[in-house]
């Protein structure tokens, strides 16, 4: 088998690695954080954990550029001097930011759980865009064992001083926060030992640096602000559920999302394998790809929803807390369905193809839908069964816009295969709401098997093509 079919296999085995024990550590966290912690103390977590999501977005499409412009390229390759200059003025512009947001919080005169929160997202604001350089640059240069590593570093002594501080009897949000920001500091560390050759590297002039920097933010600032679209779509509910109700339920709808999103961490990690891979093939074989990764892809998806069952029934037991907001996992686990879709799939394709224009336009008119929608189910009617469906409606809108895109530049027919996934979604949704977890585990395998025989030839044909694939690069 060629050489670079063989990288693949291991740097898609790293990456399965890694993400398994990231959704193994964040099962642990979703568990066993609101089963010991009180409710409104995991709401002020929970408070952290959003406000922290958005703290990528102040590098301004800086670390996306370096993505997009050097994927695909060879580490060994790189003039070590442009990106060390990147990584010393990104520390620099990262300070200032940090610096600002802390003054600000203390300005505001908000309550000292707020001032104290803001404060610990910019420490963590620094600590990750800065980390984001390294990151980004081992991922477009398909270090991906290199980037995986890294990853796991964090997540593992986060999970470890996490179950620490409890064991011990400590329940204070502060102290996790605390122990998240320890993890992602050594992982810093060790990604800058793991490129020390850029790190420690002589630096181009100031004017040079920041040159390159304009570049890097001009390429990449559509994808950052499609992504910060992309997170407002949901982000807004959320921010909506948080104005008309209190931090109680806020943190129990979070804790719902975030079960909902574990699959998400397996999800992307592919996605983080294939996009170095699609940069380097020939153009004429992308449809192709598309068709086969597809057909394989959503039927895994759908399958993995069957876990929804035994899912609620087991969380419902071990968080009675949480019971009645887990039943909004109804509505909210087909997320992962198109998100994952989304997410490893057409915005890997997009990028390849550099589309970045097109992520950030739909991700902007689904976000402004987003907007109105929340504001009726939140503030006019102040409805939160409806502002929890509506979730998922702009989530699915969003997809099915971006495919029908996609579909369109590589030549593919999906039509008939949105329809037939928009019909499973909603038959779903019903069975879910309305059923008996009993009864309903067994009518949508029912459901799913009827798919699986309705799609068996595609499935089938998809398995040879990609077989055939992967024998004739050997």
């Amino acid at each position: 088998m060629e050489n670079r079919v063989i990288l693949f296999l291991k740097n898609f085995s790293y990456t399965i690695v890694s993400n398994l024990i990231s959704l193994l550590i964040s099962s642990l966290v979703v568990l066993i954080i609101p089963k010991l912690v009180g409710v409104e103390e995991y709401g002020f977590w929970q408070l952290y954990i959003f406000y922290s999501s958005y703290v990528g977005f102040l590098h301004f499409g800086w670390s996306d550029g370096i993505y997009l412009r050097y994927g695909g390229e060879d580490y060994k390759t790189l003039d070590k001097k442009i990106f060390s200059s990147q990584f010393y003025l990104m520390i620099v512009f990262q300070l200032i930011i940090a610096i600002f947001i802390s003054v600000l919080s203390v300005a505001m005169g908000t309550s000292s759980d707020k001032v104290f929160i803001l404060f610990m997202v910019s420490i963590n604001l620094f600590i990750v865009n800065v980390l984001s350089v390294l990151l980004l640059t081992l991922q477009a240069t398909n270090r991906i064992k290199e980037y995986a590593h890294v990853n796991i570093i964090s997540r593992v002594i986060y999970i470890i001083l996490i179950l620490m501080f409890l064991l011990i009897g400590i329940r204070e949000y502060k102290i996790m926060i605390l122990a998240d920001l320890i993890g992602k500091s050594i992982s810093l560390i060790y990604a800058i030992s793991v490129c020390k050759d850029i790190v420690f590297h002589s630096l181009n002039s100031f004017i040079e640096g920041i040159a390159e920097a304009m570049q890097n933010i001009t390429v990449g600032i559509k994808l950052m602000f499609a992504n910060i679209a992309s997170m407002l779509i949901i982000g807004v509910v959320r921010l909506g559920i948080e104005y008309s109700w209190d931090v109680t339920t806020f943190g129990k709808i979070s804790l719902t999302l975030s079960v909902s999103n574990l699959l998400m961490i397996f999800i992307n990690a592919i996605g983080v394998v294939i996009f170095p891979v699609l940069r380097k093939i020939k153009q004429d074989t992308l449809p192709e790809l598309y068709s086969m990764i597809r057909d394989i892809l959503m039927i895994v998806l759908f399958c993995i929803l069957l876990l929804y069952f035994p899912m609620k029934v087991m969380l419902s037991s071990w968080l009675p807390d949480y019971s009645e907001s887990l039943t909004y996992m109804a509505l909210l686990f087909p997320i992962s369905i198109y998100e994952g879709k989304m997410g490893l799939l057409i915005n890997t394709y997009l990028k390849t193809l550099r589309k970045e224009k097109y992520i950030m336009f739909i991700n902007i008119t689904v976000l402004l839908i987003s907007i109105i929608i929340t504001f009726f189910t939140t503030i006019v009617f102040k409805n939160l069964h409806m502002a929890i469906l509506s979730i998922l409606v702009v989530i699915l809108i969003r997809s099915v816009a971006a495919e029908l895109y996609i579909s369109k530049i590589l030549g593919v027919k999906v039509i008939k295969d949105i329809i037939y996934e928009i019909i499973l979604t909603l038959l779903f949704v019903v069975v879910g709401w309305y059923f008996k977890t009993g009864t309903g585990f067994l009518v949508y395998s029912i459901i799913i098997l009827s798919y699986l025989l309705l799609k068996k030839k595609d499935i089938l044909l998809s398995f040879y093509q990609i077989k055939s694939y992967i024998i004739s690069k050997g």
